[in-house]
């Protein structure tokens, strides 16, 4: 008898090739059959007129600190994914001192934009060395899977103290040490090591990351750690020194490929996106990664199938008239009570002959771009629209809000002034930062087709107070393989190989990525034709009062985990398979 058997779907089994109609047997949280599965079964799906998928893998998000305070772990739930990794672009909360906890969340905090407080009072800190946050993780239920990467910001305070803070160079005792920290956590299941080089990532108190200006020895002393292991992939994101040193592309590339042939062959992959201010930088690095694939070293590149925006209101992180001292004066004040004197005429006059002060600069995390946006009112207002309940992220000039500004022949400023007070002060408004310089997805789609990108960049559990990107699996199933009238589409059965088994075959996840007997049953039912992505929303529901944006989907009939029903129609049910990947236990026993 089966535990589980899922009857009459079209199931994608996670390769590419197209669906057949077919049933899938699971006993004991494997698939032990597809096929005519003619035993009986504790438990049915009919998934009749439904498609059956591999269960969805994102390989960058930074639930870090959610993981050890809550069991669901939305909204990556939400959107068919069972298997999360966390530990991205540098930042994480283990290795870790008593003394320096702070120092972690203070990162975290300004790099990834997740409340100070809702960390430190929600964060069991049941640990100090990475195999320990492993086993307190694992000892906790959760619904979905997930796997952990040695993050270089946290080892180097844990090795350097201080010294790591001050920008200061590691010696090499250091080097030796975070080497062998590093070794010690990929024994113990690890899937890997992140590192960030990004000018625009600094902790809540401005400083520039520990790991943003390590040398190219610690980067490749570190890396060696890897050699001899049966599996581990290395992560980075860099913006090549652009705000700050100009173009340093070479100088930076070089860094990263000393690090990556440092692993001795390990699968090395880097976040892509088209930045406004260096357009073509991202052709050039494909250029570069094409390069060293010929050389033999591995790359691959992290893409975002949309626009990398921030979603502004008046609940959010940053919003037009943060830094105006009119809004500086009531930014204290509940949401209603803002909204109130915002509405007074006065008060909007006063407001709207101001300029925005300087919000970047020391002792703050916000990075010198957001000057520059907020006084170039009309380029961004160009670039913002509303998104509506079912989010359209792929507009035109036609529908921005400097046009609306101009339909009514109003000051673009007033226009985002009232636009914001709508929906008693709940509006939100998109802009995207990245990817969108020509205002369409046609770039997007040519970093998506190249056969060197890898599916990512949702930063699951980040930015929650400007970003919600955990729906990109939704995203991708509906706009770019069903819906997409401006261009060309992606083909629903490539769509579902990039979310499962491309991602699985680059990380070593040998158990999971397709339907297939022997494998983990980590499977999706969808209702494809219903399938529906909502509008982003704010919800308070983090430790200490904090808020995130969290976004809806409607369509998922099932998101399964060890053969264990975690969603029902879009709703979490009380089932707590998930668990910790050891990725060293993969491979072994996959062979």
């Amino acid at each position: 008898m089966y535990d589980l058997k899922i009857v009459n779907g079209t199931v994608f089994d996670g390769s590419g090739t197209e669906p057949v109609e077919t049933n899938i047997g699971v006993k004991n949280g494997v698939i032990v059959e597809v096929g005519l599965c003619a035993h009986d079964a504790m438990s049915v799906i009919d998934a009749s007129g439904q498609i059956v998928t591999p269960g969805f893998i994102d390989i960058h998000t930074h639930y870090d600190g959610q993981v050890s305070w809550d069991e669901e772990l939305q909204p990556s739930i939400n959107h068919g994914v069972s298997t999360v990794v966390m530990g991205s672009c540098g930042v994480g909360f283990a290795p870790v001192r008593a003394e320096d906890r702070d120092t972690l969340v203070r990162l975290m905090e300004g790099v990834e934009d997740i409340p100070g407080a809702a960390l430190s009072e929600g964060i069991s800190w049941d640990w100090e060395t990475l195999p320990e946050y492993m086993n307190a993780l694992d000892a906790m239920p959760h619904t979905i899977d997930y796997a952990v990467q040695v993050t270089h910001d946290a080892l180097r305070v844990y090795v350097m103290g201080e010294r790591a803070v001050f920008d200061q160079t590691a010696t090499t005792d250091d080097i030796a040490r975070m080497r062998s920290l590093t070794r010690e956590a990929l024994e113990a299941g690890a899937i890997g090591f992140s590192t960030g080089r990004s000018d625009v990532h600094r902790s809540a108190d401005g400083q520039w990351t520990p790991s943003s200006e390590a040398s190219t020895g610690e980067l490749a002393g570190i890396a060696e750690a890897f050699q001899g292991m049966d599996h581990g992939i290395l992560q980075a994101v860099n913006d090549f020194n652009l705000e700050r040193d100009g173009d340093q592309f070479d100088v930076e590339w070089n860094v990263l490929m000393e690090f990556a042939r440092g692993a001795g062959g390990a699968p090395f992959s880097l976040s892509l996106m088209q930045r406004d201010f260096a357009p073509d930088q991202w052709q050039r690095i494909i250029a570069a990664a094409e390069q060293a694939n010929e050389d033999g070293v591995p790359v691959r590149l992290q893409v975002a199938p949309r626009g990398i925006g921030v979603t502004v209101g008046l609940q959010c992180t940053f919003h037009p008239f943060i830094g105006f001292p009119s809004y500086k004066k009531i930014s204290h004040l509940p949401l209603a009570e803002r909204v109130a004197a915002m509405r007074d005429p006065a008060f909007k006059a006063q407001l709207l002959t101001e300029s925005s002060e300087k919000m970047a600069g020391d002792g703050t995390p916000v990075p010198p771009i957001a000057d520059a946006l907020l006084a170039a009112v009309d380029f961004v207002a160009s670039k913002t629209f509303r998104l509506g309940d079912c989010p359209e992220y792929e507009q035109t000039a036609e529908t921005s809000v400097l046009q609306m500004a101009k339909d009514v022949d109003v000051p673009t400023l007033e226009m985002i002034y009232d636009l914001m007070l709508e929906n008693d002060g709940m509006e939100l408004l998109y802009f995207p930062i990245y990817n969108y310089t020509e205002m369409s997805f046609d770039n997007v789609l040519a970093m998506m087709r190249h056969p060197l990108s890898l599916q990512g960049l949702s930063d699951g559990g980040a930015h929650v107070g400007t970003v919600c990107d955990s729906s990109f699996s939704t995203y991708l199933l509906t706009y770019w393989a069903r819906d997409r009238q401006r261009g060309e589409r992606l083909a629903l059965a490539d769509v579902i190989r990039r979310l499962t088994s491309d991602i699985a075959d680059y990380a070593g996840l040998a158990d999971r990525g397709r339907i297939k007997t022997g494998l983990k049953a980590n499977i999706n039912v969808i209702d494809y034709s219903a399938l529906k992505l909502h509008a982003p929303e704010m919800v308070q529901d983090l430790p200490a009062g904090g808020q995130r944006l969290l976004q809806a989907a409607q369509g998922y009939s099932a998101v399964i985990v060890a053969g264990e029903v975690v969603l029902e129609n879009d709703q979490v049910t009380t089932a707590r398979p998930g668990r910790l990947v050891r990725a060293g236990q993969i491979q072994r026993s996959a062979a």
